[in-house]
């Protein structure tokens, strides 16, 4: 397999502003194939991609033979069950987070993708932007001497009730958007996972979560971190060490809420700033899951990883 035949399960705006794009311009890929209901939902798919097949039903795509790999950004309790069947069907699979909306769930795709032997994994875009990837190897490095604590923030204001973010029924809520990204996020950079849940508060209305504020013990370290959908814009991590403080700016959305940088504060007042030129970290994802999927190289992000985020969110959803 020399160039990788993708498949979207759904003309989603994300789709269409994010993951369309990245595919189209990805090395060694082709968007072959686009799959609505609604025709005229392909057409600006078709401005960038114009030789775009468009399917008239998922099960269509899933049957068409010319499909390598299947995108799936659909609302996330449709998630697993569209994932298992493009396995069924035998089609490598790149799902939008959160993959699933419990442990159960991702359980029960981790059996599907072992029963058919096929690539299947999270769409966690920041494992593959090189400010992450420089920020776990500075922490391996021992750049801040032994780490003691991080904290993380991931907020935005929607209050938009046509929104998939608004809406329980479809799985939506700030945990599940974007919780994936403070405590997934925290458990590449270090390798480690929580031992226990320490506290969580949440400010729940009509069934998705507006705002949450969790803490977790961790091996080696403590971590806080909150996230809100009712909220001014912000994005901050940062890892606690004994000699220095690691902190990254813009860490989830590089290159559009502000410029990815890693500053490393340490003795003395002394500041050491990288900056990372702009990276399109959907691209770099598309990239590495077409090198997995035909070189057999490990992805950066299993569903393995994915179960360990959702655990964490399954515990502070229980205690809130």
């Amino acid at each position: 397999m020399d160039v990788v035949r993708w498949g979207i399960l759904g003309a989603s705006n994300f789709a269409l502003d994010k993951m369309g794009p990245a595919i189209h311009a990805a090395k060694d890929a082709t968007l072959a194939a686009l799959a609505t209901s609604s025709p005229e939902k392909a057409v600006p798919f078709q401005s960038f991609a114009p030789d775009i097949r468009v399917h008239d039903s998922y099960e269509a795509l899933l049957a068409d033979p010319e499909i390598d790999a299947v995108y799936v950004p659909l609302p996330n309790h449709m998630h697993v069950e569209w994932s298992i069947k493009a396995l069924s069907a035998g089609k490598a699979v790149l799902c939008e987070k959160p993959v699933g909306m419990d442990v159960a769930e991702i359980d029960r795709l981790i059996a599907a993708r072992n029963a058919s032997g096929l690539l299947c994994a999270e769409a966690f875009m920041i494992v593959h932007h090189p400010q992450w990837q420089r920020a776990k190897a500075l922490l391996a490095d021992g750049a801040i001497g032994t780490l003691r604590h991080v904290n993380a923030a991931f907020s935005f204001f929607n209050d938009d009730a046509g929104n998939i973010r608004n809406q329980a029924s479809a799985g939506g809520g700030g945990l599940r958007d974007i919780g994936v990204y403070v405590m997934g996020g925290a458990r590449y950079a270090t390798g480690q996972n929580p031992v226990r849940l320490d506290y969580a508060r949440a400010e729940i209305r009509d069934g998705i979560d507006l705002f949450a504020d969790m803490g977790f013990a961790f091996e080696d370290f403590t971590f806080q971190a909150y996230t809100s959908i009712r909220m001014a814009p912000r994005q901050e991590v940062h890892f606690h060490g004994e000699k220095a403080v690691m902190s990254l700016t813009c860490p989830f959305n590089a290159g559009i809420f502000d410029q990815a940088e890693i500053r490393i504060s340490g003795p003395d007042n002394t500041v050491t700033i990288e900056r990372f030129p702009r990276v399109n970290q959907y691209v770099t994802q598309v990239e590495a899951f077409g090198r997995s999927l035909r070189e057999g190289t490990p992805f950066a992000w299993t569903l393995e990883d994915a179960r360990g985020t959702q655990s964490m969110m399954d515990q502070v959803f229980a205690a809130v």
